[in-house]
Formats: structure tokens, sequence, C-alpha cells
């Protein structure tokens, strides 16, 4: 008989002569690309492109994919933005390792509760939706299945789904596999049983073909542990080739140009993008319409390939290169977020997937003594009062059990700000004498250089402590002028100022106060951003030199005596305000918090107060159509408008 010449030509002819193996079929060699394109479907549930995966729309996660079947890679570190499938990156590995190389899983996400909601939304749709896994992970109805919300069973292995706040999972499951979801979400500490990621990494000391995959958004730079994994590994970033020069570049967001426009209506800012977004090519420097460049080949390059050796692969994505989100969207983020350093961090995080630095520990009492001014004189040798370029005056107050302190902030265009004076006044705060000499600062004219001068438009008091229903009191008397009771929150995502509420006075319904709740995480940020601008104009904080404006070393004490820092709490890690070891005292953060409420509260016309302060003439407005009459509602007395 002639020998065959292939192998598909002698399991011909074994099956020919042995029946047994007529049904025999090779096991498929597959990659994790390959086997998602093959094998997995893409849920109704979570995807707005339902059906057969197609690692071709996502080109940039097929490296990743593939390193994950490198015998030589032992870690991969994905560092990416939003919405630009990262989580199907997971899933595609998890759906490879059940069906084509089984083993033990453990899968990490930043609390319990975050592993139960994605193994429903995610696994288990997943599951469901392809034959192989199906076929391989029971169902969960079933009794004694194996499959549970935080356990699947297969031929081979287990997928064990926990947070990284649980030190049971982390310290008793032996895992050949591990994956860690939003690594910068995770507990600092699994319990008591210290870091959750080397607690992880400590399960897989007896398999010598383990694996590693740790993903995530950016957090803040210098506190993010996925940047630091990354920066251990390859350090691969997306880049297209240019059109023009055919070099090879990253989109960012540096690098992106755009025209904009922006109307106000009812006071708040609308933008709109006019024309193209197009980016400018770091090695020639053409510029590029994102129609192009989406057309245009792209690779990973890295910045350290020797890492290779040591069997770790990283790669840092932003949102750009998403096939579903438009250059544009991205822009208008940007442009609603640019004014709150809260909503702009978010932006950085999950679309421009760029660190967030933290900017509020990086100035001292000494850098802000130097950076004090002179406000110059008056003709006849007095501290000028106001500086050029102040339009508008507020004033915070912070309450404490034997005195108020307070401070009056002149504000101009562009979030460009003037300390005007930082003082206090001794006495309880349920006397009357204490809240006459509050009085003398709230009523008192402010003088520029040419006498012209200004009064404090309004005055924000911190309700806190043991003298609330004072504060209350106090607060209701002088309402016509402005002068406002305040709770600070504190907390993630908090806004800056809310709408205003009605509360109480010694649990008389009848006789109320005007209460507003300041998320006064938000005002540090923004002072802390604001601190760091080094010229004057735009956000620049001026202090005026000389004794009498109570700017000394005390004030800056307090005005820097906390940082944003990671915090444990029972969901896992907390972005906190906390304090500074060696400033005891934040009263003159508050204060300065207050006064900037206080003007987001007015909401200012800057053009207009510039105008009649300069005696300049009105701009005409356009004629409005005379609207039908309707009957107007009848005000009560004490209606929140009324008070203005």
């Amino acid at each position: 008989m002639k020998r065959p010449t292939s192998k598909a030509a002698t399991r011909k002819l074994n099956a020919a002569i042995n029946p047994a193996v007529r049904n025999f079929k090779p096991p498929e060699e597959l990659t994790v690309a390959e086997w998602a394109d093959r094998h997995r479907r893409l849920s109704p549930e979570t995807s707005a492109e339902a059906g057969p995966w197609r690692t071709a729309r996502t080109p940039y996660l097929r490296e990743p994919m593939e390193a994950f079947t490198d015998p030589k890679i032992h870690k991969i570190t994905m560092v990416a933005a939003s919405q630009v499938g990262k989580s199907e990156l997971e899933l595609n590995i998890i759906g490879y390792i059940i069906d084509q190389d089984p083993g033990s899983i453990l899968f990490v996400q930043p609390t319990l509760d975050d592993a139960r909601k994605f193994s429903r939304l995610r696994i288990a749709p997943m599951i469901r939706d392809s034959k192989v896994l199906k076929a391989k992970v029971s169902d969960v109805r079933t009794r004694d299945s194996g499959n549970t919300i935080l356990q699947k069973s297969f031929p081979g292995g287990m997928l064990t789904i926990t947070g990284s706040n649980s030190a049971s999972a982390l310290a008793s499951t032996p895992a050949r596999y591990i994956i860690g979801d939003e690594r910068d979400r995770w507990a600092v500490s699994a319990g008591t049983e210290g870091d959750p990621w080397a607690l992880a990494q400590a399960r897989q000391t007896t398999f010598y073909n383990a694996k590693a995959v740790e993903v995530s958004t950016p957090t803040i730079k210098g506190a993010s542990n996925i940047e630091s994994s990354y920066y251990q590994g390859t350090q691969e970033r997306w880049c297209h080739k240019c059109p023009e020069c055919g070099e090879y570049g990253e989109i960012i967001f540096d690098r992106i140009h755009f025209d904009h426009s922006v109307k106000t209506i009812r006071g708040k800012k609308s933008y709109t993008i006019n024309g193209p977004v197009t980016w400018t090519c770091p090695n020639c420097g053409c510029i590029i319409p994102e129609e192009t460049m989406r057309r245009q080949p792209a690779k990973w390059i890295a910045e350290n390939p020797d890492a290779y050796k040591t069997g770790v692969r990283s790669f840092w994505l932003n949102a750009f290169s998403s096939p579903w989100v438009p250059w544009a969207d991205i822009c208008l983020e940007f442009l609603r977020a640019k004014d709150d350093p809260q909503k702009l961090k978010v932006v950085f995080n999950t679309k421009l997937g760029e660190l967030w630095e933290d900017r509020g520990g990086i100035a001292d009492e000494d850098t802000m003594l130097a950076r004090r001014e002179d406000y110059g004189q008056t003709a006849d040798g007095h501290p000028v009062e106001l500086p050029e370029g102040v339009l508008v005056l507020t004033c915070g107050v912070d309450t404490q059990d034997n005195r108020l302190e307070y401070e009056v902030v002149g504000h101009g265009h562009y979030g460009e700000t003037w300390g005007i004076q930082k003082g206090y006044i001794m006495g309880k705060p349920n006397t009357e004498e204490v809240w006459a000499r509050l009085d003398d600062v709230i009523d008192h004219v402010w003088c520029f250089r040419d006498g012209k001068g200004l009064v404090i438009s309004i005055t924000c008091v911190d309700s806190g402590g043991h003298y609330t229903q004072e504060v209350y009191e106090q607060c209701r008397l002088r309402k016509n002028r402005r002068v406002f009771a305040i709770k600070g929150k504190g907390g993630d995502g908090i806004p800056f100022v809310t709408p205003p509420s009605k509360v109480p006075i010694r649990d008389n319904k009848k006789i109320t106060c005007w209460l507003y709740t300041l998320g006064v995480d938000a005002g540090k940020e923004l002072i802390m951003s604001s601190i760091q601008v080094q010229a004057p104009g735009a956000k620049y904080c001026h202090f005026p030199k000389g004794e009498g404006y109570g700017y000394d070393t005390y004030y800056f004490n307090g005005l820097l005596s906390e940082k944003l820092e990671l915090t444990q709490t029972k969901r896992g890690n907390r972005w906190a305000w906390v304090k500074i070891p060696g400033h005891e005292r934040n009263e003159a953060l508050d204060c300065r918090n207050y006064a900037l409420a206080g003007l987001r509260i007015i909401n200012p016309d800057m053009d207009a107060v510039e105008r009649r302060l300069k005696n300049l003439p009105e701009r005409e407005k356009p004629q409005k159509k005379a609207a039908a009459s309707q009957p107007r509602r009848a005000k009560r007395p004490d209606d929140y408008f009324d008070e203005w």
C-alpha cells in the first residue's frame, strides 16, 4: 500500500481500516481571537451590535487576545477608556478558557455587588448565546448543577467570581487564571489580609502555566494601580499611520483640533462643534480629518519591547479608537466638563483615557506666601481694597463654637479670583454682637483706587455644628441682603450647588429658612486646580500682601490643609479629601469654598456687571415678538424669588 502523503490522507486511510476512528475530530488549536470569531455571539441585552463577534470591528483587541495564547506571556495589562470593548476582551478570554484550555479561573471585580451584577448581565448572557459554552456550563436552574451567580463549573475547571473586598475568596481559591476588572476601583485591602492583587496572585503559585489579566480605566496619576502595572510591561500604544508622511502616531486629545461655538440659554452654556474634527500628525504636522484617520492602518507600538522577555505585555487605549464613539462627541463632553474639575476628571479617565493629575498637594505655604502681591495704595496712602479686575464680591462664613471665620472674595472674568479680606469675629454664634459685627462686613463698601466701590452680593453661612438653629434664624433676618444658610455634603458626584430647600426653624413649619446644600468635594477640586494656575488670567488666584488683609501663614496652612487620597470603604476604595498631617485647621479652605459657591448661586452676567461698573453703554437687546398675555401666578410673600 502506498504511504499517505498528508495528515488528512492518513486519517482517511485509518478510518477505512478501523471503523472506530471514523468519527475522530482533531482538537482545534485556536487563539482567543479566532475562537471569538468562530463561537462568540454578542448578546442583545449588552450590545448595540448583537450577533456574531467580529474582531475586525475592534482590531485593537486582536493583539491583547493573541497575547493570552502566547506561551511566553504570563501577564497582560490593559489600560482602556470606556466604550472600547475592554469587557469584551475579558469575556472572550473567559469563553476561550472554558472551551479550549480549561482551568480554574478567579475573576475579581471591585466589590461583591459588582461581581454579582457582572455575572448576571454579562457572563450569563454570553454562556446562553454561545453553543459551545452552553454545552459545557450547566443551567443555573438545574439542581446540583454547580452553576451559581458567583461560581460556574465546567469540565476541567471552575469560574469563581468575587470582589476585591472578599478576603476569603481571594485567599482560599487556587487558580490558574486570574482576571482583575477595574483594578483602580479595588479595595485597598481585602479585609485585614492586605493587597487584593497580591492575595490573588498567591493562588497561582502551584501553576507553571498560570496567566493573569489586569484591566482598568485609569484614575489619578501617581496613585493608579493599573498605571504601575502598565509600566512593568511592554507599554504599547495604538498608533495610526499618517496618510501624508507614512509615520505612525497615537491619536490623543492634545493633537485633536476642532472649532466650536457657545451660547447661553437660561444661564446654561450650550456648545456646538463647528466643522470637522481633525488630528495633527506629530511627525509631519499635517492636519488629517477624522474620516480619513479611521480608514488608515493602525498597529500597537511598544515603548518598552524588552519587557516581552519577562512575559509581560501592557496596552494603553483611549476612546478615539472606538468605532462607536465619534470624535465630536468626545470634544463636546470635554467642553461641557471643562469648568467642573469633578466632571473633567471623569472625562479624562473614561474618554481621553488619561490619568487625572492630583494637583492638590504640590503647593505649600511658602510658595503661596511668596506669590502674594501688592494691590497698591489710594491717593491718600491707604491700602487698596479692590484691585482692577474685580467685578463681584461674595463672602463665605464658617461657624465655630467660639467664633465666625469669614473670607471676602472678589471674582472677575473666567474664574479669576482675588482674596480681599480674611477675618475672625470672636464670640459665640448665639449672641447678637457676633452677627452685628458680621453685618459690618456684609454692609461695608469695598473701594477701588478711584473711589468707586462694591458691596458683597451674597453671603453663605455654614449651618453645621452646634448652632444650626441660630444660623437659620439670623440668615432668615438677613434674607433680603442675600445671606443664606448652607450645608456642606461630601462625596464623589455631588453637584457643587443644588437648588435650595426650605427648612423649619426650631421645628416650626410656619417659620422657615432657605438652605443650600453644597457638594464641598467638587468645590475643593475647583480650588486646588485653580491654585496651580501660574499666570494671572483665567482661574488664577490672587492674594494680597500686607498684615491688614489676613493672608498669612495660618491662612495658607488652612487653605492647603487637605488632599485627595484613596481610602477604603465597605464598597471598595474611594477617593476622599483627608487632612494633611501638620494641618489641623481647614476653616480657610471652607470659607473659600462657600464664597465660590455663592458666585455659582447668583450666577452673574460678568459682561453686564463690567459695563455698569465702567459706565459703558448697555448692549441693545433684540426686539421680541409680543406674546399673548397670560395670567401670572401670584407669589407668596415668602416666595424664593421675592428674596432676591
